[in-house]
């Protein structure tokens, strides 16, 4: 059976007057909006937390660098979020449906090694979505009512898998070479055949074999499925030479989701990952014009993980009884979503295109 989705809201108080404390995106900061409490997020100077794969692969390397946290149960569309005692209700960042703290259940998860933090705040999140709005075509009028609600953001952090590993490979395959050879043909040339000749492209094959090495680094693997809430290709581009040694202060304020694909299946995929990169060394090893790889043998050691977290906004938003979701990077701010066509606005624009036509060809025809 596939395993649940799951999120994690992070809570921190302020010291002077009690209030929530978040993360200011962009900063290395958390402030507390009432009092206006800063706190500086305290960088760890060892760097990322590289932990080795074998054991994770067991049950006894699993045990380490974990903690437990709290989870709920969305009702409505199935994912899985945390919340603060101190919180009487919280909305699913899916759906927006009302969570009861009272189904609350704990888990354990594998924490973080690195995080991308959130580059810009709700606010300018909207102002994104806003803009998006309104370029619009054939959206309905009355899109933005039902819209553009800010309670119905959120800031999300995705669970990815990093994989780091030495590549040794063997390979035989073929080099082509292109070379060219000039075809005679026939063509008619004012009612006489004559002989022409043309140059066509011919590849000359050659055996070779070898072996590549070299390191893979930060191969991305997502670790949670999202068969409901798909988040777009579109969006998921982000510039890991960003990441930051894990802290949890970065997660003050928004949601956390937890990884629902196991470390053992995001290595395999990180594998099929490494077999095609393998590949791709072989052929640039090889040279030519062409290549063609014949076999390859391939082997990973000094293999390493992070669990790492990107941030995205997400945002559930009811139209005419119908769910849509938008998505934006909070790294990069490229937008991505569903969104409702209006019937009638793309009606008559047909409409006037036919009756454009119909006009023109009717003042050719008077000509």
């Amino acid at each position: 059976m596939q395993e649940e989705k799951a999120v994690s809201e992070q809570k921190k108080s302020c010291v002077n007057c009690g209030a929530e404390l978040k993360y200011k995106p962009g900063t290395t900061t958390i402030t507390c909006e009432y009092c206006n409490h800063q706190e500086t997020i305290v960088q760890d100077q060892n760097g990322f937390k590289e932990l080795a794969l074998k054991p994770y692969l067991t049950e006894m390397g699993s045990q380490s660098h974990s903690e437990e946290i709290m989870m709920l149960h969305c009702k409505n569309c199935g994912a899985n979020q945390h919340i603060e005692e101190n919180y009487k209700s919280l909305h699913c960042v899916y759906c927006t449906m009302p969570l009861i703290i009272e189904d609350a259940y704990k888990e354990d998860w594998i924490l973080p090694g690195a995080i991308l933090p959130f580059q810009f705040d709700q606010k300018k999140s909207h102002q994104i979505f806003s803009k998006w709005v309104k370029g619009l075509w054939f959206a309905p009028n009355n899109l933005k009512k039902a819209a553009l609600d800010p309670q119905n953001t959120k800031g999300l952090y995705l669970p990815y898998w990093t994989f780091d590993a030495q590549l040794y490979a063997d390979y035989t395959g073929k080099r082509g070479d292109y070379y060219y050879v000039n075809v005679p043909y026939k063509a008619t040339v004012n009612g006489k055949t004559v002989t022409r000749t043309r140059q066509e492209r011919r590849t000359r094959w050659t055996s070779t074999r070898g072996n590549i090495s070299g390191f893979v680094d930060d191969t991305l693997i997502k670790a949670s499925h999202q068969r409901k809430n798909h988040i777009p290709t579109k969006i998921s581009n982000w510039n890991l030479k960003a990441l930051q040694p894990f802290n949890s202060s970065f997660l003050a304020g928004f949601v956390t989701e937890k990884y629902t694909i196991p470390l053992k299946d995001g290595h395999l995929s990180s594998t099929k990952e490494a077999e095609h990169i393998a590949k791709l060394w072989a052929k640039r090893d090889i040279g030519g014009d062409t290549q063609r790889i014949n076999s390859i043998q391939m082997r990973l050691t000094d293999e390493t993980f992070k669990h790492i977290l990107l941030p995205v906004y997400i945002s559930a938003y009811q139209y005419s009884g119908k769910k849509y979701n938008f998505f934006i990077n909070g790294q990069t701010g490229a937008i991505s979503g569903k969104r409702p066509y209006s019937f009638w606005k793309i009606f008559f624009f047909i409409l006037l295109i036919l009756i454009v036509v119909a006009l023109l060809f009717w003042l050719s025809e008077k000509k």
